[in-house]
């Protein structure tokens, strides 16, 4: 690997600004905000906005649209098209 032209690849922790869960990873991301982990040591602070514990997919409250009516919606609208 070439040095000096990747930037700095070190341990970050995101947190959840909606349920306060944190994870410690490793990114190129800075911060100006610190936390200090259970480890004992200082690490940049990422807040997000959304992760797996607040994403409604994850978390099971996703909203289930409901399409089975949209084809008879079109079909009664516009008329069915005959066969070519």
């Amino acid at each position: 690997m070439k040095t000096g032209i990747h930037p700095d690849y070190h341990p970050v922790v995101f947190k959840d600004s909606s349920t306060g869960d944190a994870f410690l990873t490793r990114s190129t991301i800075t911060s100006e905000r610190t936390i200090e982990w259970s480890d004992g040591r200082t690490y940049p602070l990422v807040m997000v906005d959304i992760s797996a514990w607040s994403h409604p997919f994850w978390t099971g409250t996703q909203r289930i649209m409901d399409s089975a009516g949209q084809v008879e919606k079109f079909h009664r609208r516009y008329g069915k098209r005959g066969d070519r």
